[in-house]
């Protein structure tokens, strides 16, 4: 040893700490370059903030850069940076000690933790001591920024302890040479380092020069201004961030210091690639700390339904684990989710608001997440239904409209939102419930996606109106606007002919058979008095479980006295009782089919068969 040297030996404390950190605290060795790397940048960034204070500052022409060299015949990988460097005091405070802010806090808390370090993230930066996890031997060249800085050189094993002896001729900054173990040596090949630092450190604001070829060639547009930015420099970058050959459809660009300090670009891709049967999308928004990657697809970062998003969200606020592998306080996740996720239901509507057309074409694409949304985020849902559009009995095919549209046109003394939900616009259309509500001027949204029963379900209410389905047994819709057509049979014989059907039908199919005055053209209408087993739940039921039959509907029948069959039903009861029973089966099978909870359709076939054939051959 020369006579300027110092031994250190490590004291058992953290002996034992840093035997943690080399085999509990980080699950992939790689990490080490990260962790290197993000310790070099640190550097170059105390110096740029040092030379707006200092006068002289040592080799000041020096460039601002971090320099990793791999060497497999020496069997290491050298990461250099021209940043602030370190005194020798520095050296023993920063190096010789782990975390040395508080190394015995940092072991009692572990030991309070059960061992279960992963919680105490971020609390003691021993990053640097990931290099033992693949090292047998660790020097650190340095040269403070000081001119009358010492040339100094520490060394260490990790086991035994360290030295610090002088090292002529280094320049300013940090040079670490990490000589690798037999067993590590892959790490001493440029291309498996490129690899790491293309997947952790694309973003580092310095170059990053490997073997002498810049690697992080793609900035970090995410921390620059806005009006510094080119729409062909956003392209870019989502094509890198989101592996994507397409364009964006929408991009949000926003910073934010309170209630975080979060800077963020968010794209949304042209396709949905899920209604192409790719199965479903993987979440495409990694976190970022301070250009640094912290993990790519973060687990509650955002919620489930907004995965087709693809971007970055950078946050200085969150806590790291000691690897930087986790968050430690998932509270401050979850307030970054609820503030990410607002900002870009807000920008939604401010797209939809502003370009309605543009928006029709996302919606078209992308309206599946927007109602999952509904069904599974219960805090963000009363946002997301204000972006909901379908179709309505008062568009035109195609035509989209908002649930506000819908109640700026509703009556004023309306104080339900009505829908209908359906195979198809057409479906709907055909069916007998929608005519007692053009009779009254009411619009009627139409709901044709199997999602959407779970989206009226969870939203329940917009606004001050609750959300009615338009075949409900119990709607009371006032008198009709237009005037009814036809004479309707007498009472005596209403309440005759009810009985006469619900008694060939059976009450353990039909709860209740009635006239009313919501139909005009139908001449009847099955309403299921079961609000929670619509049609479409009790189709998915079945699908869920196919070996179950379904138990029979029991619906309510409401008849149109006024309508010609219905008359002429009560004519043949008495006359052709068998032919009246025939018509009777036909008639609510009918209803059932429109209401979609007809689940036996042979027998609606064979008995159209029979009344053909009575037709033809009266008696």
């Amino acid at each position: 040893m020369l006579e300027n040297a110092s031994s250190h030996a490590f004291q058992a404390e953290v002996q034992q700490l840093l035997d943690i950190v080399i085999h509990s605290l980080y699950t992939d060795k790689e990490i080490f370059v990260r962790e290197l790397v993000s310790n070099a940048a640190d550097a170059l960034e105390k110096l740029r903030h040092t030379q707006l204070t200092e006068k002289e500052v040592y080799e000041a022409d020096e460039p601002l850069e971090i320099r990793i060299t791999t060497d497999d015949s020496a069997n290491t990988i050298t990461i250099a940076d021209s940043g602030i460097g370190m005194t020798r005091e520095e050296l023993v405070e920063n190096l010789g000690t782990i975390a040395h802010s508080g190394s015995k806090k940092f072991m009692q808390a572990l030991s309070e933790a059960g061992q279960k370090e992963s919680s105490l993230i971020g609390q003691f930066g021993v990053g640097f001591y990931s290099a033992f996890m693949v090292a047998d031997d660790v020097k650190v060249y340095t040269h403070s920024w000081k001119t009358d800085g010492e040339h100094l050189v520490w060394s260490s094993d990790g086991k035994t302890g360290y030295e610090i002896e002088e090292a002529p001729g280094q320049k300013r900054g940090s040079r670490i040479v990490v000589h690798l173990r037999e067993d590590q040596k892959e790490f001493s090949d440029g291309n498996r380092i490129k690899g790491i630092l293309e997947s952790y450190s694309s973003f580092v604001p310095f170059p990053i020069l490997l073997n002498g070829e810049r690697v992080n060639k793609v900035e970090a547009l995410w921390r620059k201004p806005k009006n510094d930015i080119t729409d062909e420099e956003y392209t870019e970058f989502y094509k890198f961030i989101g592996k994507a050959w397409d364009e964006p459809r929408y991009r949000m660009h926003f910073s934010a210091d309170a209630p975080l300090e979060i800077n963020a670009l968010l794209f949304v891709p042209q396709e949905n690639t899920e209604l192409f049967g790719f199965g479903q999308m993987e979440a495409g928004v990694s976190l970022y700390c301070k250009n640094v990657l912290i993990d790519d697809n973060p687990e509650g970062l955002l919620p489930e339904w907004l995965r087709f998003l693809r971007g970055v969200i950078d946050s200085a606020d969150l806590p790291l684990n000691i690897s930087r592998e986790s968050m430690q306080d998932s509270a401050l996740v979850r307030k970054l989710n609820r503030v990410v996720t607002k900002r870009f239901l807000k920008f939604l509507d401010g797209e939809a608001k502003s370009d309605a057309e543009k928006y029709g074409e996302f919606y078209q694409k992308f309206s599946r997440f927007l109602k999952e949304g509904i069904a599974t985020d219960h805090e963000s849902k009363d946002s997301i239904a204000k972006l909901l559009r379908f179709e309505s009995s008062m568009t035109e095919k195609g035509d989209l409209t908002s649930l506000d549209d819908y109640q700026t046109r509703a009556k004023d003394e309306q104080d339900s939102i009505y829908y209908l939900i359906g195979d198809s616009r057409a479906a709907i259309e055909a069916g007998p419930y929608l005519e007692a509500f053009q009779a009254r001027g009411l619009e009627v949204l139409f709901l044709t996606e199997p999602i959407d029963d779970y989206v009226v379900r969870s939203l329940s209410t917009y606004g001050e109106k609750k959300l009615v389905s338009a075949d409900r047994a119990d709607l009371e819709l006032g008198d009709a606007t237009t005037p009814e057509e036809g004479e309707a049979l007498a009472e005596d014989r209403v309440e005759g002919l009810c009985e006469f059907i619900k008694s060939e039908i059976g009450e353990e199919r039909v709860e209740k058979v009635e006239a009313g005055s919501r139909l005009v053209g139908s001449p009847a209408v099955a309403l299921n008095p079961d609000e929670f087993m619509s049609a479409q739940m009790r189709r998915m039921m079945q699908a869920m479980n196919p070996d179950d039959a379904p138990p029979p509907a029991k619906v309510r029948l409401e008849i149109n006295a006024r309508h010609e069959l219905i008359k002429k039903l009560d004519e043949i009861r008495e006359s052709n009782p068998d032919l009246a029973k025939l018509v009777v089966a036909q008639l609510f099978d009918n209803a059932l089919l429109a209401a979609g909870l007809l689940d036996d359709k042979k027998s609606l076939i064979t008995r159209g068969y029979d009344l053909m054939n009575a037709a033809l051959n009266p008696a």
